[in-house]
C-alpha cells in the first residue's frame, strides 16, 4: 500500500479523500464546501461529458444554456418543487458593494437592493419552463428536446469532494411533449442512456428502478434512477430521470394547440448526472495504491517511460519510445511518452499508478537490445515482458480486457452484496455486518419508510424495474406486501 494513502479497511472515508487529493482529481476551494477540479479530474469529466453529449445528440437532443439566476417568485409557482429545494438555496439580495465610510472595508450597498431577490440555480426547471412558455405554441413545436451543461449551487452543510459540494457541474435535460406516453418514453430512454454509459464506459454495474414517493424529485410524478454499489457496501445514486407530468406546464401556463386546434398543457421530463460520477468511479474501482480508471474514459490510456542511466543510448530509447507512441496514437489510443529528466522512473511509476493510468509501458536499454518492453496493467498490477512485434494490437486488445475485467469485478462484488432479509433482526444485522443492497418487503407507506430510515439510516434506493411480484410481510410492520424493494445506506 502507498504510504500516502490510508487503507480502505482502516478508514474508508479518509481513503477516498486521499485518492481524490493525491490522484490530482480535485482540491478544496477557499470557499467552504466548494471544490477546485484539477486538470486530471477535469480531463476525466470532459471524457464523460463528451461521450454523454454524443449519446444525447444521437437521440435527437440539442444543447442550450439558460440563466444562472432564477427570480424567487418562480420557485413558489410549483409547491413541491420549492419545498424540496428551499433549504438549499443561495439567495442574491443586492447587486453592488461600496467602501465602508467607517473604515470597515467593503460592505453591501444598502441602496443597491434588488427589487426581487434571485436564487442561484439549484436546478433549472422553473427558469426553463418560463422560457418554454414563449417557445411552445403549437404541436408543431413539439417535442422540444433540450439539454444544458452547467453549474448549480445547493447549499450543503456536510460536503465531500466530488460527491456532495455546494457548487458542482452537471447536465440537465428538459423536454416537452404532446402526450404523457411520449414524455414517459423519453424518461425511460434517458434512463437507458445513463445505464449504458455507466456500464459500458464507467465499467460500473447499475440497478435501474423507480424511486419511492419519499425519495422522488421535488415536483416529479415519477423519478427513475440508476443505483450503484461502492466498495464499502454503500449505495450511490448515479443518475436520475424524471417524469414531470404536467406539473411545471401548469405552473407556468405552457400550452399548445393540438391538431384539432384544442389547447392542452404539455407533458415534461427532466434528467441529469453530475460530477459525482467521478466520485462513484473512485469508490467503485480504486485500491490502496491509487486510482483505477476504465480505459474507455481514462484521459490518458497509456504512458511510456524510458529507463536509462546517464546519457548512454538515451537518444535511441527516445526514438523508439516516440515511434511507439505515434503508432499507439494512430491506433486511437491516448498516449504520453514521458521523457522528463526531472523525475526518476520509480517516481513516475508511482505517480501514474496513483492517477490510475490503465497501461504503463517501460523500456530500458536491455529491452531495446531484446526488442521487448514491459507492460504493467493498473487494474491487476500484473507486469509482463512482451516482444515489440504486434505490440500495438496487443495493447489495443488489452484495453478491452481491462475494461471488461473492471466491470466483471464490480459486478461480482455488487451481486454478492444483494441479500434478502425476511425479518427485522436479519435486516439490521445485514446492514451492520455486510451492507450492500437488501431486498426486503415494505408495506408501501411513507410512514414506514421514514421509520426504517430513522432507525437504521437505510433508505429505499429503488423499486427495480420489472420487479417480480411476491407475497410477503413488511419487515417492520408485518403488513402485507406484494414485492421486495432494495434498501441500503447511501451517499
Amino acid at each position: 500500500m502507498s504510504k500516502e494513502i490510508t487503507s480502505r479497511q482502516q478508514d474508508y472515508s479518509q481513503w477516498y479523500n486521499d485518492l481524490v487529493i493525491k490522484g490530482s482529481l480535485a482540491d478544496h476551494s477557499a470557499v467552504k464546501g466548494c471544490m477546485v477540479i484539477k486538470p486530471h479530474g477535469f480531463a476525466l469529466w470532459e471524457k464523460m461529458r463528451d461521450q454523454l453529449d454524443k449519446m444525447f445528440k444521437d437521440t435527437g437532443h440539442v444543447n442550450a444554456y439558460f440563466a444562472l439566476f432564477i427570480p424567487k417568485s418562480f420557485l413558489s409557482k410549483e409547491a413541491a418543487h420549492v419545498e424540496g429545494f428551499a433549504k438549499e438555496c443561495a439567495v442574491v439580495t443586492h447587486y453592488r458593494l461600496k467602501n465602508d465610510p467607517l473604515g470597515g472595508g467593503v460592505i453591501v450597498d444598502p441602496e443597491a437592493k434588488l427589487e426581487e431577490e434571485l436564487i442561484v440555480r439549484p436546478t433549472s426547471e422553473t427558469i426553463i419552463w418560463s422560457t418554454y412558455k414563449n417557445w411552445i405554441k403549437s404541436y408543431r413545436d413539439l417535442p422540444l428536446l433540450i439539454n444544458q451543461w452547467a453549474n448549480v449551487v445547493r447549499w450543503e452543510m456536510r460536503t465531500r469532494l466530488l460527491l456532495r459540494t455546494t457548487e458542482f457541474l452537471w447536465q440537465e435535460g428538459h423536454t416537452a411533449h404532446a402526450t404523457a406516453e411520449e414524455a414517459i418514453t423519453e424518461t425511460l430512454q434517458m434512463l437507458d442512456i445513463y445505464s449504458e454509459f455507466a456500464e459500458k464506459y464507467m465499467a460500473l454495474p447499475v440497478i435501474r428502478g423507480v424511486k419511492s414517493a419519499n425519495e422522488r424529485f421535488a415536483g416529479a410524478v415519477d423519478t427513475y434512477c440508476i443505483e450503484a454499489l461502492m466498495q464499502d457496501g454503500k449505495a450511490l445514486q448515479a443518475g436520475t430521470s424524471h417524469f414531470l407530468g404536467q406539473n411545471f406546464a401548469k405552473a407556468f401556463d405552457v400550452k399548445f394547440s393540438d391538431k384539432d386546434n384544442k389547447l392542452e398543457y404539455v407533458w415534461a421530463s427532466s434528467w441529469g448526472v453530475s460530477t459525482r460520477l467521478i466520485g462513484a468511479l473512485v469508490m467503485a474501482h480504486s485500491d490502496d495504491e491509487g486510482l483505477i480508471l476504465p480505459p474507455k474514459i481514462a484521459p490518458l490510456q497509456v504512458v511510456i517511460i524510458p529507463i536509462y542511466k546517464g546519457a548512454e543510448k538515451k537518444d535511441l530509447l527516445e526514438v523508439k519510445g516516440r515511434e511507439l507512441a505515434a503508432q499507439l496514437k494512430a491506433a486511437g489510443l491516448s498516449v504520453k511518452f514521458d521523457d522528463n529528466d526531472n523525475n526518476r522512473p520509480g517516481w513516475k511509476f508511482a505517480e501514474y499508478e496513483m492517477k490510475g493510468i490503465p497501461v504503463r509501458i517501460a523500456m530500458g536499454l536491455r529491452d531495446l537490445e531484446n526488442n521487448t518492453v514491459e507492460i504493467a496493467r493498473r487494474d491487476t498490477r500484473e507486469k509482463t515482458s512482451v516482444g515489440m512485434d504486434g505490440l500495438v494490437e496487443r495493447v489495443v486488445q488489452l484495453m478491452d480486457t481491462i475494461q471488461q475485467n473492471m466491470y466483471d469485478k464490480a459486478l461480482a462484488y455488487r451481486d454478492q452484496h444483494i441479500t434478502r432479509a425476511d425479518t427485522w433482526e436479519d435486516f439490521e444485522k445485514l446492514l451492520d455486518e455486510k451492507g450492500g443492497f437488501i431486498a426486503a418487503h415494505w408495506d408501501g407507506t411513507s410512514e414506514t419508510e421514514e421509520a426504517i430510515k430513522e432507525k437504521t439510516k437505510a433508505t429505499i434506493r429503488c423499486i427495480p424495474l420489472n420487479n417480480p411480484r411476491e407475497d410477503g410481510k413488511c419487515i417492520l410492520t408485518g403488513k402485507p406486501s406484494k414485492e421486495r424493494v432494495l434498501f441500503a445506506r447511501a451517499y
